[in-house]
């Protein structure tokens, strides 16, 4: 591989900003120096003026193959995440047909090897009846398990007691969770058809898919966390009130329970829906201001360990519809960063913090190896970014599949420039550089 010399950029790497050199070789960093390198390479990059971070690592995006690549579709996304500066992702089960066995997982592994130009990773997907499948899981070249104890795609969800304690109790690797009761969803959906019929309001959504239903399922997950021991991450928290089943108290690296808060739920909330209506319906629902405000306080505060996007995308015509019929998510993974480093601006976290929980934290928490960090002897997963320039999202540049992004129209003062890619020099000033794939994440169990 073509070496790589990055000079004079501020580098942003554990919780420090300091000026220093790179020099990438064979995939690597090779050499992080303050006093300047000298020695030659193929190629050399003038990162004056610029921001050097590591690249980011998003643990839970939905890239849409097999099955559903009318929305979406790994080789698109991929490209997309690349280009707004995520360098690895940890993509769901909820395929058509669904990973929720080894065969059909091996397949989304070998679809990505041949066209995916950010690192990658796919969970292994829980059902009612599939824990023997489960259980076959490689913990060192598998992200994890993930439940979905709420509603989701076909029969992946996991609403029987013995199934989940099974899981819990047996399952060596990390367990990853979408958590909303059923029961109550169901139970609150029914009051508004009965009111509005099919003209259910948008923003009814986060009264439909409530606190209640989010707390009950987080707080039953948390518990059999704690009975048996095992590893949990619940993702995408959306409710003060579900804080209180996480702590700050330990280091990260001590934590058997861990949560994850993604830029949707940080950056909207309810008072949104009059305008975004569809483009911001998800699951879980984007909730009250006062959550939004407790969401970024128990960020700021490490009760909630990594930021991520949930990347879901649908397309346009698909949204368009009323909302018993309009599917629920977003498309964020091109424009985390830039969305993570203007609320930084605006002084609601710190550009460290944001690296701590988007590069960092998610390595360290599933224990990946080589990466997350500005490190020598660490897989050369860099970003460039000019925190001068700005950029308008519109549908000139978004990437998607889909073609369209709830953020358009915003305008961010930080761009990615360029992205590196275990050491390839995959995306530059809007260019892709195609000749090499990223590779599969390994785990250290």
């Amino acid at each position: 591989m073509p070496s790589i010399l990055i000079k004079n950029g501020l580098l942003i790497n554990e919780n420090q900003q300091f000026i220093a050199d790179i020099y990438i070789e064979n995939g690597f960093i090779a050499e992080i120096s303050k006093n300047g390198i000298s020695r030659s390479a193929d190629k050399t990059i003038d990162a004056s003026g610029k921001w050097v971070v590591p690249g980011v690592i998003d643990d839970q995006v939905h890239f849409r193959e097999p099955g559903l690549t009318h929305k979406a579709e790994i080789y698109t996304e991929a490209k997309a995440a690349v280009a707004g500066g995520t360098t690895s992702y940890m993509e769901m089960p909820n395929t058509i047909p669904q990973a929720t066995t080894q065969e059909e997982l091996a397949k989304k592994y070998a679809r990505a090897n041949d066209c995916s130009l950010a690192n990658y990773s796919f969970f292994m997907g829980g059902t009612n009846d599939n824990i023997e499948e489960v259980l076959k899981t490689d913990p060192k070249t598998v992200c994890g398990v993930k439940l979905f104890m709420g509603s989701s795609t076909g029969d992946m969800l996991v609403d029987n007691e013995d199934t989940l304690r099974g899981i819990f109790s047996q399952t060596p690797m990390l367990i990853a969770t979408h958590c909303e009761d059923e029961e109550t969803i169901r139970r609150n959906t029914a009051k508004f058809v009965a009111k509005y019929g099919e003209d259910i309001p948008m923003e009814a959504h986060p009264i439909i898919r409530d606190e209640e239903a989010c707390y009950l399922s987080s707080k039953m997950a948390s518990d059999l966390a704690r009975e048996y021991n095992a590893r949990l991450h619940i993702l995408h928290i959306s409710t003060a009130k579900e804080i209180a089943l996480f702590t700050n108290a330990i280091p990260l690296s001590q934590k058997r329970i861990t949560a994850e808060v993604c830029v949707h739920h940080l950056s909207f909330n309810d008072t949104h829906y009059a305008q975004k209506g569809s483009l911001i319906k998800c699951n879980p629902a984007i909730k009250s201001e006062a959550d939004q405000n407790a969401l970024w306080h128990a960020l700021n505060n490490d009760y909630f360990d990594i930021i991520a996007t949930d990347h879901a995308p649908h397309t346009w015509e698909e949204k368009q519809n009323k909302y018993t019929k309009a599917p629920s998510g977003l498309p964020l993974v091109q424009h985390s960063l830039q969305l993570m480093l203007e609320h930084a601006k605006t002084g609601k976290i710190t550009v460290n913090k944001v690296i701590e929980k988007m590069c960092h934290a998610p390595a360290d928490l599933f224990g990946i190896q080589k990466r997350g960090y500005l490190r020598e002897g660490y897989y050369a997963d860099i970003v460039i970014l000019n925190p001068e320039t700005q950029e308008t999202v519109s549908k000139n540049n978004i990437l998607y599949k889909c073609g369209w992004s709830p953020l358009e129209g915003e305008t961010f003062t930080t761009t990615i420039e360029q992205t590196i890619v275990s050491g390839h020099l995959a995306y530059s000033f809007g260019k892709f550089d195609e000749s090499k794939k990223g590779e599969r994440l390994i785990f250290n169990p």
